[in-house]
């Protein structure tokens, strides 16, 4: 009989209060449940860190170094399972996340995997989980080998973690989630998507103007461009379009009204908006 591969679960935080129960909650619901379940606070104001202690899975770590890699490194060396799975504090994972993580690697030609994501909070969220997956889809084919892992919805085996962790840079001005796809790669590990990984996430980053919008997306292929990687072009086409649309998603997610589960007018009048700090760039 196959081993049962051990599961834990890390998320970094930084002030995440209005999310992390949707999360945790989630995981509560799994069909089977993670081995360990590792909070990793970083500097946090509110009070996320009292509401991720509320549930009697979760580990909270503490990590004092500023910046979402730092949260994410200490997380993972923690680790004591066969896989660790990295999502963001407003990841609500399908009931199967942890089961589906455990099939995936069963086979062992998979070092990490990256899934589909879906969002949630959102007016018309199905529409635009539609519209992610098919972009995603796009960037699996075009990027091959150099698909870039995505920090929301992603797995990788411990020993390839460990084997490769002195490549990762540990800098702001890119994302972290990326610069680890590259880095595994380097160290001879496969990277795949499988979109039967499922999770949802808020549309946050939309929330803020126009120019830190840009400035979150386009750090994408500058991070691909800091490591000298060619197929970065073939990300324009998708920024390109979010960028456009930008205005759009800017309104729904402001107007959304969580009650009537769809747009407001009159939340989307008294919305003030406010830009979210980017994990990506707020790094000391």
């Amino acid at each position: 009989m196959p081993k049962r591969l051990t599961v834990t679960i890390v998320i970094p935080v930084y002030n995440e209060v209005d999310d992390i129960e949707r999360c945790l909650t989630s995981i509560a619901a799994q069909t089977v449940q993670p081995d360990y379940v590792l909070v990793v606070d970083n500097n946090s104001t509110d009070e996320t860190v009292a509401v991720a202690r509320r549930y009697p899975f979760v580990t909270v770590l503490h990590e004092e170094r500023q910046g979402v890699v730092h949260a994410r490194n200490t997380g993972f060396d923690a680790a004591k399972s066969d896989i660790i799975g990295r999502i963001d504090a407003d990841s609500i994972l399908a009931p199967d996340w942890v089961e589906t993580l455990q099939e995936l690697f069963a086979d062992e030609a998979i070092d990490a995997v990256s899934g589909s994501v879906g969002y949630h909070h959102a007016p018309f969220a199905r529409f635009f989980s539609v519209i992610d997956g098919a972009f995603r889809r796009y960037l699996a084919w075009s990027l091959g080998p150099e698909l870039a892992l995505q920090g929301a919805n992603m797995a990788l085996r411990t020993s390839a973690w460990w084997a490769s962790r002195d490549l990762m840079c540990n800098r702001g001005g890119m994302h972290e989630d990326f610069d680890l796809s590259i880095h595994l790669r380097e160290a001879g590990f496969s990277t795949v998507f499988n979109r039967t990984l499922r999770a949802d996430v808020a549309l946050r980053q939309v929330g803020g103007t126009w120019s830190s919008f840009a400035q979150y997306v386009l750090l994408s292929p500058g991070t691909y461009a800091q490591h000298n990687r060619l197929r970065r072009v073939f990300m324009y086409p998708v920024i390109g379009t979010a960028l456009m649309f930008y205005p759009i998603l800017r309104m729904l997610y402001l107007g959304y009204d969580e009650q009537k589960d769809g747009f407001s007018v009159r939340v989307w009048l008294r919305a003030t908006g406010g830009s979210r700090v980017n994990p990506a760039t707020y790094v000391e």
